[in-house]
């Protein structure tokens, strides 16, 4: 991998967002769900005791335990816990010197706190996921020091349990389907029935549902390819290879969100897919220039040697998938048809031979990981620099393989064999973590359910028991006019435990028999989660004297044969009773709260009028008139738009240091140039002079010779003179 800096900042920014969804869709719904007048009141969940606050944090690990000191109930302290987690979650998103390990610490113990007591309503894989996402973002983000600190050489170790959770989640994903047996997943036609039975559909569904029965049995196959081969690639060491990887596993993540409402589930999954990017292909997403460097005839051999190996790879993944789904393209009826070619026995010996050498390649590419980052820790400059990113570099090291050796546990959970070869000191770790969710195992649509059509649930109340009016739920279809809606990332848990119910007896379903009966109290904050607008609930004004409650099986709507659209989305036919009308102090409902515990044995304790929970109950009744997915979409707008501004505003600033420095650039060559103009003069003079003196000193030597030669040549005459006087006198 290389430079991972910008992926990571993406990362931490997303699960910022996805905490700020989860506690705020959460938060609305609390005093329906676990209020003292809810449907499973999460008081019931904390028995009071002659313990010490110590020894109840170790048998249930939450701060609802502190709730009594603070004078608040248990009700108000999971609106505070949520509350908190949600403008924290808020700030970090909107703020990035927020998003530091101590506080996603913070938010992972909140959410933690609020699973512990969540029951049925929160026990969901996605909550389960966020929890395990939520610790290694403790491990992932920085932590922000007073002093400057330089870049933490580790990250790339902490990163990889990003990509190694990717991996279980679509693997497991993927292979469950086929280890269900279920005769829709074998049979390549379990989206024929899947746009119509998930829980909370959304309007694109219904057309998705309309598409060939040729289609849908290749998206079938796209799916294994996308959740069973493509995984493998997330760990190759050909940098395309992650990056297709990373593609195919976003595109099936869009698909999912455009035809159904999976609330923050998708959102989290594509938040993984960042950990196979690099800061070079984000660069390239930025449209931000990368410097190029030369390669040399041996980089141009190795990188053809490359492309070869990928192109085979892919090759090979297409030969695989024609072979064992035996393709077959129809030029007449411009169709693919598709079928599985290899029996449960063949698959499971796949998956017997795949298990552990996925283990080993796991165990593979962190090494790699980790030894990189002792060797960039190695070469930091400086004594104490060296020192600290090396502890570092040790701490995080540690983490990233203790995290590793306790995933193994679930992530075998889909082979024996492989689940029975794991060292017992291993099995061990994970039982005393398993209550935190550190790490967790995923499955999602193992088996296809509503094959004979969708069973929903209608609830039906009336005043005389005769006359029944039909009570609709916001989210769940029920009207057979009223159009899917856009519920995500919001998730109403009602009506996911509506569709649940349905797939069985009301028996399976305790907290049933608790919603009629709040019902026919006329409990508010129960009603709030059937319809928050007053005007759509047919007992605003006065609770129902009687309920029952009738099964039916839902279908889309086709098209007409003309091709236009029909008036209604869903045609739907009886099949039975589920509950049997009621009423209160009906003998049956108190039996059945009875027998469940849902019963109330004591009562309630008088509310607190001190400052903190009149607070928390001014905010929650202005808060809870909003639709809850408007508040979400509300709140991300705001901290979108802050995050927008920050960036416009950084982006300024960049510029304008920039145009600094160019001054300050063109400043310096100016004087560079100046200055070089005037060594040039000063040079030239000194040339010139120079030359001058070169000049005058020939000018000087000329005259001394001249000098020389004239008074030799004087001397001369003198002598001859002399001479010439003498020989006169001697004659």
């Amino acid at each position: 991998m290389g430079e991972i800096r910008l992926p990571r900042h993406m990362f931490l920014w997303c699960l910022s967002a996805i905490h700020m969804f989860a506690f705020a869709s959460l938060y609305v719904q609390i005093p329906g769900l676990y209020g003292n007048e809810g449907l499973l009141p999460a008081r019931w969940m904390l028995r009071v005791s002659s313990k010490s606050v110590l020894e109840q944090l170790k048998d249930s690990p939450t701060l609802l335990w502190f709730g009594p000191h603070l004078g608040l109930d248990t009700q108000q302290c999971m609106e505070l816990l949520s509350l908190t987690g949600a403008l924290i979650s808020l700030m970090a998103t909107a703020v990035p010197v927020l998003r530091d390990c101590r506080v996603f610490l913070v938010l992972w113990i909140l959410y933690l706190s609020l699973c512990q007591v969540g029951q049925v309503f929160l026990y969901f894989q996605w909550d389960n996921l966020l929890l395990e996402m939520g610790f290694l973002a403790v491990l992932v983000a920085p932590i922000n020091m007073p002093w400057p600190s330089k870049v933490c050489l580790h990250d790339n170790v902490t990163f990889w349990l990003v990509r190694w959770l990717l991996f279980r989640l679509m693997f497991a994903s993927g292979v469950v389907k086929l280890t269900s047996r279920c005769p829709t997943w074998w049979g390549l036609t379990a989206l024929t029935y899947h746009y119509e039975t998930q829980c909370i559909p959304t309007p694109l569904a219904w057309f998705a549902h309309q598409l060939p029965v040729w289609f849908q049995k290749l998206s079938v196959v796209g799916t294994f390819v996308i959740e069973i081969a493509a995984p493998f690639l997330f760990f190759s060491p050909i940098r395309r290879h992650r990056l297709t990887a990373f593609y195919m596993q976003v595109l099936l993540q869009v698909l999912i969100i455009l035809s159904g409402n999976y609330n923050f589930f998708n959102i989290l999954t594509i938040t993984l897919c960042l950990s196979l990017l690099d800061d070079q292909h984000v660069n390239f997403w930025l449209r931000r220039p990368t410097p190029k460097t030369e390669s040399s005839s041996l980089q141009t051999l190795l990188s053809g040697l490359i492309v070869m190996l990928e192109v085979g790879v892919y090759a090979l993944l297409a030969y695989w998938t024609v072979i064992y789904f035996d393709l077959q393209v129809d030029w007449d009826k411009k169709s693919v048809s598709s079928k599985t070619a290899f029996t449960y026995f063949e698959f499971s010996g796949f998956l017997k031979a795949v298990t552990m050498p996925s283990i080993w390649m796991g165990v593979l590419s962190v090494t790699w990981e980790i030894i990189t980052a002792m060797f960039k820790s190695a070469c930091v400059r400086g004594v104490f620099w060296r020192l600290w990113s090396t502890i570092q570099w040790a701490v995080m090291s540690a983490a990233t393989v203790s995290m590793f050796a306790i995933s193994l546990v679930p992530h075998t959970f889909i082979e024996y064999e492989a689940n029975s070869n794991l060292w017992p000191g291993i099995r061990t770790a994970y039982e005393i973590t398993d209550r935190y969710q550190l790490v967790n195992s995923y499955g999602l649509f193992r088996r296809m359910t509503g094959v004979g059509g969708r069973p929903e649930v209608v609830i039906e109340g009336s005043m005389d028991r005769n006359t029944w009016t039909e009570i609709e739920f916001m989210y769940k279809p029920g009207n057979m006019s009223a159009a899917p809606p856009v519920v995500a990332p919001h998730q109403p848990r009602l009506d996911w435990q509506m569709w649940f119910a349905a797939l069985g007896p009301h028996t399976q379903s305790p907290w049933f028999s608790s919603l009629l009966h709040r019902l026919l109290q006329g409990k508010q904050d129960v009603i709030r989660l059937i319809q928050t607008d007053d005007s759509q609930y047919p007992f605003s004004k006065q609770p129902p004297v009687y309920l029952r409650a009738h099964r039916y099986k839902y279908w889309f709507t086709e098209p007409k044969e003309d091709g236009s659209y029909p008036q209604r989305w869903w045609r739907r036919v009886y099949v039975e009773e589920f509950y049997p009308t009621v009423h209160l102090g009906d003998s049956y409902l108190e039996h059945m709260l009875v027998q469940h515990g849902l019963k109330d044995k004591a009562p309630l304790r008088r509310g607190s009028n001190a400052w903190l929970p009149l607070l928390l109950r001014h905010v929650g009744e202005h808060v809870r008139e909003m639709p809850a997915p408007l508040l979400l979409l509300a709140l991300f707008s705001s901290t979108a738009m802050v995050c927008l501004l920050n960036s416009l505003r950084s982006r300024a600033h960049h510029h304008q240091h920039e145009s600094h420095q160019d001054k300050h650039m063109d400043k310096q060559t100016t004087n560079a140039s100046c200055s070089n103009m005037a060594e040039k003069d000063e040079k030239k003079r000194e040339e010139e002079t120079k030359e001058e003196a070169e000049e005058d000193e020939l000018i000087v030597e000329e005259d001394a010779t001249m000098t020389c030669e004239e008074k030799q040549e004087e001397d001369m005459s003198l002598e001859e003179r002399e001479v010439e006087s003498i020989r006169k006198r001697k004659r």
